[in-house]
């Protein structure tokens, strides 16, 4: 899917410039969720870039996000990480996503499955966005659903969750809720769990982003030209703008209805991008 932006020299021009904004309060709008709903950045920024970009470019664009956000954290707790747990599921997890990213440059570089046309507009169905609406919506779900949520598994299985949770951070950037899953048993304090997680979701963002970078540069210079890296600053500081006033206006607490209505979005968002409409 092409970028729906016209821009020269990297700027935004005519009506696509209320595309451009959107994606901004967008982007500052679902990181702000994420301070008090159940869900995780990447798992609300995906969908929304998706919405604007070509399914690989809105990966690697939250991915960014998601790097500098674990960088930060990294700097305030990342002196308590637990570096036996990381060995153990941080090094699998790091492997697994160069699998996950390659099988995702591979995906989209497939010809479209079907073309039809809808209200006047022409949509394809493509094997990229078949998968990740697929997995968005599923993800959706997964962490909505109360029996996941208290899902926790043995230390002993460590390693095969950091290869489950690394293969689709690389793949969809949806690596949270599994990553949780495998290390709330770890007998990590709180500070040693946030810590943890943190050095793990770094050591998966810095080998994806570096695996989308070499095997879809060609692909993203095509659609995108100049315009992803003026589009991605501005989403990312969008992004941190909304965790920052999130944080001041609200307390972390979960609000099921929030959750309720995140999930229906994103599963609509998901089959919207299977379906080629989105």
């Amino acid at each position: 899917m092409p970028s729906r932006f016209g821009m020269a020299d990297g700027q935004p021009h005519g009506g696509q410039a209320m595309d451009f904004l959107v994606i901004c309060v967008s982007a500052l709008i679902a990181s702000g969720l994420t301070l008090f709903s159940g869900f995780g950045l990447g798992t609300i920024l995906t969908p929304v870039f998706a919405l604007f970009f070509p399914v690989a470019t809105a990966i690697a664009m939250t991915a960014v996000v998601h790097l500098a956000n674990n960088l930060f954290k990294i700097g305030l707790v990342g002196r308590d990480a637990d570096w036996a747990v990381v060995k153990r599921f941080g090094l699998p997890a790091a492997l697994a996503a160069i699998l996950g990213a390659t099988m995702l440059s591979k995906v989209s570089a497939m010809a479209p499955w079907y073309g039809y046309e809808w209200m006047g507009r022409a949509h394809e169905i493509t094997p990229v966005k078949a998968s990740i609406g697929v997995v968005i919506a599923a993800f959706a779900l997964l962490e909505l659903s109360p029996a996941f949520a208290r899902m926790a598994f043995s230390p002993r299985w460590l390693s095969v969750g950091g290869l489950i949770s690394g293969f689709f951070g690389g793949l969809s950037g949806n690596q949270g809720a599994l990553r949780s899953a495998f290390l709330v048993k770890a007998g990590l304090s709180k500070e040693s769990y946030v810590g943890t997680s943190a050095v793990c979701a770094v050591m998966v963002d810095s080998l994806r982003l570096a695996v989308y970078g070499l095997a879809l540069h060609a692909t993203w210079a095509n659609q995108m030209d100049s315009r992803a890296g003026y589009t991605v600053a501005a989403a990312t500081l969008s992004a941190f703008l909304g965790a920052y006033f999130g944080k001041r206006l609200l307390k972390k607490v979960t609000l099921r209805f929030v959750e309720l209505a995140v999930a229906a979005l994103m599963v609509l968002i998901g089959v919207g991008l299977a379906s080629g409409l989105s």
